[in-house]
């Protein structure tokens, strides 16, 4: 039974339920603000069960192709001191393989994917919905109306919509600021071995991702509002870490000058209920789990995948499917803003104590302990895997 379906946000969460819902045989629309798509963004971390979900669609070749090459990450303190080395190999034993990759990589292999099976109307928001009987009438940004079975909300974090249509779901200020992005040239580090600086208060990741690019990532405590960061990130940047080595240093200070940056605050969106009727709240607009976490784009392609399968089931009654979807992620939901405070407490001490106990017990923890530390969050049980819900 073929459905009109409207998707707002092209982005990872966005583009996965195109494909998958195409692939059912809907008619899919999909709307972007953005003018057109690029490769550009930060670096992610794919892992677990989205690695798996790419598969399943086809798409490791292509995956492969965009990621970059990741053999081992060592976690240090400020003065260079080894807190621990962990191989990724060895960490991805029991689970399915991580994959470096941009965000736009990732992206791009989504849509390369999809731009032939839906419609993509670019610079196209909604300005005004109506629900009835089933049906969602939309009014968008050029003017044009549209009608669908279902609409689907996919536009990120802060998403308009969202707001506008789901009053009860809250944005919490994770009060973490996040600066990263890439800087092309030479440097002193070797591809694909990774560094970790954890401090009271900021952590500093430095990606070699090849031997003329170098990727970087920094979290750092902060209460202040985003536009007003904005204009003092690079400042910050590099007169947070004016006291480590002279790489690092030179590497933040070019980086500022010549670099790709991207700078934003980390959120948490607090949705009672991810669907209402006929319209549904999917990845980032509907649970971000922030970068903290490290399976926020492993969460939305999971999202993507139970709600095209809820569909598959009861395509007759889409409201019935989008309130079974909302029931399967609202326990996972918790698990992964769970882990993402978890990890916002360990990786990010707010007090010298508490790095003092962070660097004590992770430098002293085996192998297995640092493998169960690190992967053991991150998997789903059998009946998640197979969307089952009580």
């Amino acid at each position: 039974m073929q459905k009109d379906i409207v998707i707002s946000g092209g982005g990872i969460a966005g583009l996965t339920a195109a494909k998958l819902l195409a692939n059912q045989g809907h008619k899919v629309t999909v709307l972007e603000r953005a003018s057109h798509f690029s490769k550009s963004g930060f670096l992610i971390s794919l892992k677990s069960f989205g690695v798996a979900i790419m598969e399943e669609m086809g798409l490791s070749e292509q995956l492969q192709q965009e990621s970059s090459p990741s053999e081992l990450v060592t976690f240090r303190e400020s003065d260079d001191k080894v807190i621990q080395a962990i191989s990724y190999e060895k960490m991805n034993e029991n689970i399915e393989r991580s994959v470096l990759i941009t965000r736009g990589g990732l992206h791009h292999v989504l849509y390369e994917e999809v731009k032939n099976d839906v419609d993509i109307y670019f610079s196209s928001t909604i300005e005004k919905l109506d629900q009835n009987d089933g049906q969602v009438k939309l009014t968008l940004s050029s003017g044009r109306e549209l009608e669908a079975d279902l609409l689907i909300i996919a536009e990120g974090l802060r998403s308009t919509t969202r707001q506008s249509y789901f009053p009860e779901s809250i944005l919490e200020d994770f009060n973490v600021l996040y600066l990263g992005g890439r800087l092309k040239g030479t440097h002193p580090y070797e591809a694909g071995k990774f560094t970790i600086y954890i401090d009271v208060n900021k952590m500093l990741s430095v990606y070699p991702i090849a031997s003329d690019e170098i990727a970087i990532q920094c979290y750092i405590h902060d209460t202040g509002d985003v536009s007003t960061i904005k204009d003092k990130a690079k400042e910050l940047l590099t007169s947070s870490f004016k006291e480590y080595n002279k790489d690092v240093q030179d590497l933040l200070e070019r980086f500022v000058d010549g670099g790709i940056m991207f700078v934003d605050k980390m959120g948490m969106i607090n949705a009672p209920a991810l669907a209402d009727g006929t319209i549904v709240l999917l990845g980032d607009a509907g649970y971000c789990p922030t970068a903290l976490s490290g399976m926020g784009a492993s969460l939305s392609i999971y999202g993507a995948k139970a709600l095209s399968y809820f569909i598959s089931k009861s395509p007759e009654d889409i409201a019935t499917a989008c309130n079974r979807y909302n029931t399967l992620m609202q326990p996972l939901i918790n698990k992964f803003q769970g882990n993402a405070r978890n990890n916002a407490a360990s990786f990010i001490p707010d007090s010298a104590e508490k790095l003092s106990q962070f660097v004590r017990s992770f430098r002293e923890a085996s192998d297995t302990d640092v493998q169960k530390i690190m992967t053991e969050p991150i998997v789903l049980t059998k009946d998640q895997l197979n969307f089952k819900i009580d």
